[in-house]
């Protein structure tokens, strides 16, 4: 196993997250705020570890991530997983909705400063049949938070056909949402529509 430095795993999760955008070593550059040559040493070192997938279009080289590669899937999986260690606030308020099948996001204002929030943005991705059980829970979590919980609940199906027809509101939240539960199922279910 080769280490990965913070600037690889920030571009594999842009890569991953933002997938219908094609990214070249400046665009990405500019997310990850270094040099284009930077970029272009980074995206190298990925593609020769077989992380990245790299094709032409026009004259650009743009990459996305190798979801052929199961270390790919695993070590994006990782990387959720330590992305959503930061917001433990929110892995403790919502942890009753953790259920094997679920996929639970937090995405909004509230990831980026919840003091100035108007509210709580979680979408749950879950099993046909499982809403009574989430809305019950989302309730009763509601007596207790003083900003009100803006929850969408859809099942994975759902989820992927917004996906794949490119619905704005479910692409932003792709590209900005924490994972705060079911990382692997998530980059599972996100695998066949993030690549080239």
């Amino acid at each position: 196993m080769v280490y990965q430095t913070e600037n690889e795993k920030r571009a594999l999760l842009i890569l991953f997250k933002d997938f219908t955008s094609y990214y070249n070593a400046n665009t990405l550059s500019k997310q990850l705020g270094i040099s284009r040559v930077g970029s272009m040493k980074l995206l190298k070192k990925l593609k020769t570890e077989n992380l990245v997938i790299a094709t032409v279009i026009g004259k650009s080289t743009v990459y996305k991530p190798n979801m052929q590669n199961s270390y790919v899937l695993d070590l994006i999986t990782f990387i959720l997983a330590e992305e959503a260690n930061r917001f433990k606030r929110w892995k403790e308020e919502f942890k009753e909705l953790f259920v094997d099948g679920r996929i639970i996001l937090l995405y909004g204002s509230t990831i980026v400063d919840y003091t100035k929030a108007r509210d709580i943005d979680i979408m749950i991705l879950r099993k046909a049949g499982d809403s009574g059980q989430i809305h019950k829970l989302i309730n009763e979590k509601q007596q207790l938070l003083p900003k009100k919980i803006h929850a969408i609940d859809l099942t994975s199906q759902e989820f992927i056909k917004n996906v794949q027809n490119k619905q704005v509101a479910v692409i932003d939240i792709v590209k900005n949402a924490v994972i705060l539960y079911g990382q692997s199922k998530y980059v599972e279910l996100l695998k066949n529509v993030s690549s080239l």
